[in-house]
């Protein structure tokens, strides 16, 4: 029997993605996928659909989300596993985090259009859910006006870390952030680690031991943009930090050029196991699975 595989990070069209909740679901059950995990970007919004997509195409689907927090270099991702129904505290933090996407936005608009580049938010709304706009959808625009050929290139030359329109937003701290998501329940991962340029070993090693006094429970290890050396390194920190593992392609459909659903860059296959031991944790704490 062939082993299951699972994805346990994607986006959907309440965030960056460009497919539905319905569609990513479909697409998962299409591909053979035993589980997936929805994590959008600072939002939870797609989530029902998802589960009663889930229900009835017979496939599992983790509740999640992503959260940027602030970093020395810039930022670094989390990824909560296992979220709640959304809770008070959660919409308030929620409605913090897409106020700060919208005023960041809106800067980098006014860059572009100093630089030749005008767009209106309505234009750039119309390229995403209306939910949890970003970059992405920024790109998007630039693209459909001519300004850029690709997604590649509007986050190199303009809206990247460095980039000539790039504006930081306001992001919580990493113990605000760990300590928001564990408060609803959920197992926190660091997502992607080394998709971060200025990651290093030894700075991921003492970003880890940090973390996890807060509560980070989890390491994105396996995902699109790691290569199998990286892979190796972060299962060696994970042993050092007494971390599970978990992985995701980073699926965010035509928005992310080069990486498909389950599978990546072509060559991820993330186990079923890797879900089983994140629950086995989950149980042996009294947690729901």
């Amino acid at each position: 029997m062939a082993s299951r595989i699972i994805d346990l990070h994607t986006h959907s069209l309440a965030s960056d993605g460009s497919d539905s909740p319905v569609a990513l679901v479909r697409k998962a059950m299409a591909k053979g996928l035993a589980a997936i995990a929805l994590t959008d970007h600072d939002t939870m919004a797609g989530l029902e659909e998802a589960e009663d997509e889930a229900a009835r195409a017979g496939i599992e689907l983790i509740r999640g989300i992503e959260l940027a927090v602030r970093d020395e270099f810039g930022e670094l991702h989390l990824l909560g596993l296992f979220m709640p129904r959304l809770s008070e505290g959660m919409h308030a933090a929620i409605d913090t985090l897409q106020r700060s996407r919208f005023f960041r936005n809106q800067a980098m608009l006014d860059v572009l259009a100093t630089m030749g580049m005008p767009m209106t938010m309505d234009e750039v709304c119309e390229h995403s859910g209306k939910v949890a706009i970003g970059r992405p959808h920024i790109a998007l625009t630039m693209k459909s006006k001519g300004y850029v050929p690709s997604l590649r290139e509007a986050f190199e030359r303009y809206l990247g870390w460095g980039g000539s329109a790039f504006v930081p937003r306001t992001l919580p701290s990493p113990e605000e952030g760990i300590r928001l998501l564990r408060g609803q329940g959920a197992t926190v991962a660091l997502a992607h680690p080394f998709l971060s340029k200025r990651m290093t070993v030894g700075r991921l090693d003492a970003v880890l031991g940090e973390f996890r006094q807060y509560g980070l429970r989890a390491i994105e290890v396996y995902h699109s943009s790691h290569d199998m050396e990286q892979i190796r390194l972060c299962i060696r920190l994970a042993d050092k930090h007494e971390l599970l593992l978990t992985g995701g392609s980073d699926y965010h459909g035509a928005n992310k050029e080069g990486v498909t659903l389950g599978a990546g860059a072509g060559r991820l296959r993330i186990p079923y196991a890797v879900l089983e031991k994140l629950r086995e944790y989950r149980r042996s704490r009294g947690l729901p699975v």
